[in-house]
């Protein structure tokens, strides 16, 4: 149906806040903040540490985070990829969105300083340290069938039928599954659109810390990333650490990265106080 005039000027002048917004939000947030972490810059005081396992390659582990602790994801050997889903432990119906995420930050490079938002627009998760700004948000995991289409028949474990049995194990169902991001995947968009693997992204002993701004249900799958053009089914292992940390104050940089992540963090205390 054609637009009355009125119609085409109301789009015309969303259409010019969103590219004004957008300027303005990956103009200015990407150039404050910091590089990727030194792979040793960060240690983990041994006291901190409230639980901690290695998920072997091709595996997944349900997780319970509870809030102001961090989840260090260790990509053991280099060749680990590490998909995740998140919900709030007290409201499940509330869940990590990947697309609210890229949308919010204008940014689909998940790196040090940025956050991971929640379909209500709350902050779930801070990358508080990482080394190497090499993660995913946009491919999505592998699946039985494209991992059969890429492996062959064979024993093969995939990212969302793990993130399924992961969910059941945390009192969820298969219905609670949704779009993830993956950690240690470099991922990149060329000029024409397509999304390219590149080579290099991941480092032995490289990790990510994830804060948690809420209490958290987690699944980790390190089942392969589809894009991984590795020839054979080897993923490495990934080391989940979660130690105790300190409560982020008004100076802290994912909470002041933006104005939609200092928006973020306002909904989310003002959830938690009720």
């Amino acid at each position: 149906m054609p637009q009355t005039e009125d119609a085409r000027a109301a789009t015309a002048e969303h259409r010019r806040r969103y590219d004004a917004l957008k300027s303005a939000g990956t103009g200015v947030s990407p150039e404050a903040l910091p590089g990727p972490t030194a792979p040793d810059a960060v240690p983990i005081d041994p006291a901190t540490v409230v639980g901690r396992e290695t998920i072997p390659g091709g595996w997944y582990a349900p997780l319970r985070l509870k809030r102001g602790e961090t989840l260090r994801l260790v990509d053991v050997e280099g060749t680990a990829a590490a998909s995740l889903l998140a919900w709030n432990a007290a409201d499940p119906s509330e869940r990590l969105n990947h697309a609210d995420t890229m949308k919010i930050q204008w940014s689909a490079r998940l790196r040090k300083g940025r956050v991971i938002f929640s379909d209500m627009g709350r902050v779930l998760l801070s990358i508080t340290e990482d080394t190497s700004a090499a993660h995913d948000a946009l491919a999505g995991g592998s699946t039985a069938a494209s991992t059969l289409l890429r492996f062959g028949e064979g024993s093969f474990r995939n990212t969302r039928d793990n993130f399924i049995q992961g969910a059941l194990k945390l009192g969820l169902s298969r219905r609670d599954i949704a779009p993830c991001v993956t950690f240690f995947a470099p991922v990149s968009v060329t000029a024409d659109g397509a999304l390219e693997w590149r080579n290099g992204g991941r480092q032995r002993g490289g990790f990510v810390d994830l804060r948690a701004e809420m209490d958290l249900l987690l699944v980790v799958s390190c089942a392969p990333h589809p894009l991984d053009p590795a020839p054979v089914y080897a993923p490495g292992p990934v080391e989940a650490i979660r130690f105790k940390g300190t409560e982020p104050g008004r100076d802290d940089l994912c909470r002041n990265a933006s104005i939609e992540a200092r928006r973020g963090f306002d909904n989310t205390l003002t959830y938690l106080a009720g």
